[in-house]
């Protein structure tokens, strides 16, 4: 009777998990198994020849590919600044939404609206308005923000992106936050204040240790977000001017479908996962350590 209760128990788990471990080994295991075999290999993506060639690729891809590194310090730069100033806007505005506002519903709907428009169309939009909005008040006004070549110059590209990724990104890590700061015990707060401390005080000491569980999931998403980008930057600058503004996605991309280099390019995506797996689990464990318990 107990061998067949356990057998049962398997049977109805499996009944239930099956489906979904199925589809998920269909989209994601087996293609992530196979795109490492590839890595190996030197293969066009459309021939069924496929040479195995061990570490070449990877050799090529650390001591040769110059283009590759760049993209890499680009991506690095873009995602270290998106962090830093996503969470930073996402988070006062959160604050400022948490406050007794008659339109703050109104107003976190607005600030959550970016998230929703797709990255490519999104930066079809923005294209439009840093080359033509822009240019039209620079003319107007003569102030030098609107004059400045925002998608001709390499500084000013990769600050375009910034502007654009956190304008994105900002409203939806605010929800996040919201929820956190929602939570937040309001009697604790009023006994900090009664006991003379400041507002700085109780931000510093009690509501950004308490939120932290927050942190790490905005963190994480901030970096995954900024790492992965592809489809904002490539309808915003295409990587452009000469490849300054190029993301280690969109290397990949070039590399895999307009060089008809799979095996490469799948060689660059593994080094570009395991770099990314990295300093994600790196993030994830240190603001965990951070956390504390109500």
């Amino acid at each position: 009777m107990k061998s067949k209760r356990m057998l049962s128990g398997w049977l109805q788990q499996w009944v239930f998990i099956g489906p979904a471990l199925l589809f998920f080994s269909v989209v994601v295991l087996i293609p992530f198994m196979m795109s490492i075999y590839y890595s190996f290999t030197e293969w066009n993506g459309v021939t069924t020849s496929v040479t195995f060639n061990g570490l070449d690729n990877f050799k090529k891809i650390l001591f040769h590919d110059q283009d590759y590194r760049n993209a890499f310090s680009f991506t690095s730069r873009l995602t270290v600044t998106n962090v830093i100033l996503t969470n930073l806007v996402g988070f006062l505005l959160a604050l400022l939404l948490t406050q007794a506002l008659k339109t703050r519903n109104m107003l976190r709907t607005i600030f959550f609206m970016p998230n929703v428009i797709g990255g490519l169309l999104l930066g079809f939009i923005w294209q439009f308005i840093f080359v033509k909005g822009f240019a039209t008040l620079g003319s107007l006004t003569h102030i030098g923000f609107f004059e400045l070549p925002w998608l001709g110059d390499s500084p000013t590209a990769f600050w375009a992106i910034v502007i654009v990724s956190v304008w994105q990104g900002a409203g939806y890590l605010m929800i996040i936050y919201i929820a956190a700061l929602s939570n937040v015990p309001k009697d604790m707060l009023e006994a900090a204040y009664i006991d003379g401390a400041s507002r700085m005080q109780v931000l510093r000491s009690i509501i950004v240790p308490l939120i932290m569980p927050a942190v790490t999931v905005c963190l994480f998403l901030t970096i995954s977000w900024s790492f992965k980008i592809f489809d904002l930057n490539f309808s915003l600058t295409k990587g452009g001017p000469f490849n300054s503004t190029e993301s280690v996605s969109i290397n990949i991309y070039q590399e895999a479908f307009r060089n008809n280099r799979y095996g490469l390019g799948t060689a660059k995506a593994l080094i570009f996962f395991i770099v990314v797996a990295i300093i994600s689990t790196i993030q994830v464990m240190y603001t965990k350590r951070k956390e504390v318990e109500v």
